[in-house]
């Protein structure tokens, strides 16, 4: 994901008042630990989870809460035409357990 110049502390405070409805969506579709990592020099944003089960937040976005805290972020981010997060996916080159 992509981060917009100059908005890193809307971003972090945006995700600190992150709504409870969110947090318990993400908590039933087996995330159990969310992590979101920003390099400055690109404004990139990489997003780490742990999720148990065949789910994930990717699997949310057909929800109204999820496509609604996408309309709010879309003024911060790099976003499809739905307002979801422009992203990429990473092939994974190491996992150590």
């Amino acid at each position: 994901m992509h981060l917009n110049k100059g908005q890193k502390e809307e971003y972090i405070k945006r995700h600190n008042e992150i709504w409870p409805e969110l947090k318990i969506l993400l908590k039933e579709a087996g995330v159990s630990e969310y992590s979101i990592f920003l390099d400055e020099e690109t404004n990139t944003l990489f997003a780490f989870q742990k999720v148990s089960g065949d789910g994930g937040s990717q699997d949310l976005g057909q929800t109204e809460t999820v496509k609604k805290w996408w309309k709010f972020m879309a003024d911060i981010m790099v976003t499809n035409p739905d307002n979801s997060p422009l992203t990429t996916k990473l092939e994974e080159v190491f996992y150590m357990e």
